[in-house]
């Protein structure tokens, strides 16, 4: 009674060592004796116990932040910049062999690549062309890494953090420049009116009859308000026949000192 007691509870205990239960986004490199036997996984599988052992590394894209790095661009300017970095593994059997521990490793890389590109990056490049420099930073990181069995997706540049100095001088130069806009947009306002003006003009010196209806308008248009005085001169083209007759006609006097009475 006692053996099979202890018969069960070795066996057992032999099982315990022996199943292993993978999940799907998972995969377990085997070492038999220390030598590399091979990675298996989805689902259950034995180990020899004691002679096997099993690392189990997981398939799933891996979301990295990069730590906030002091840089000095190529201008001479300092920032301080943070990433993100999503990596996954395509070959668990590298990612396990040839380096001790991948996702330190990818760390460090991550870290240096960013030091190193934004370094001979200028500041305008690092503001205006992140989406370039973002792929740059894929590609060179993903090319270092690959050794391991490690595919890195996408790097993105999070947040650039620039001195209070430089914060300063760039709102004066965008407020400088808008200014410039402004003082531009003004003078081309000012040379579309003077040019047309200009072609008003020319069509009303082709007939003294429009320049003097248009005087009218202008009356009109001033009247509309009655809490001033208006002086509008006669046109001299309605007195020039009267004046050559050596007389004015006394209704045309009285109609002008009617129309002036009627301004005020």
């Amino acid at each position: 009674m006692n053996v099979t007691i202890i018969v069960i509870i070795l066996a057992l205990i032999f099982l315990s060592k022996a199943i292993r239960i993978v999940r799907e986004y998972e995969r377990g490199v085997i070492f038999r004796l220390g030598r590399l036997l091979r990675a298996k996984g989805p689902g259950l599988f034995l180990l020899i116990p004691f002679i096997d052992k099993m690392v189990k590394v997981e398939l799933r894209t891996v979301t990295m932040d990069v730590p906030p790095q002091d840089i000095i661009t190529s201008d001479n300017v300092p920032v301080k910049v943070n990433a993100v970095v999503y990596f996954r593994i395509l070959n668990p059997e590298d990612a396990v062999v040839k380096v001790e521990n991948y996702y330190q490793a990818t760390s460090q890389i991550a870290q240096t690549t960013l030091r190193n590109i934004l370094g001979k990056s200028e500041l305008d490049d690092l503001l205006s062309h992140r989406e370039k420099i973002s792929q740059e930073l894929q590609e060179v990181i993903d090319e270092r890494t690959d050794p391991w069995g490690i595919k890195v997706s996408i790097v993105e540049v999070k947040d650039v953090e620039l001195p209070a100095t430089m914060q300063r001088a760039m709102a004066k130069q965008a407020e400088a420049e808008r200014e410039r806009r402004a003082k531009i947009i003004h003078a081309e306002g000012e040379f579309q009116a003077s040019t047309k003006l200009a072609k008003a003009a020319e069509v009303l010196s082709k007939n003294t009859t429009s320049i003097q209806l248009r005087f009218l308008q202008t009356l009109t248009e001033i009247a509309s308000e009655k809490n001033s005085t208006i002086v509008f001169p006669i046109p001299i083209d309605l007195v020039k026949s009267f004046m050559k007759k050596g007389k004015i006609p006394t209704e045309l006097i009285k109609s002008v000192i009617k129309e002036k009475t009627k301004t005020k």
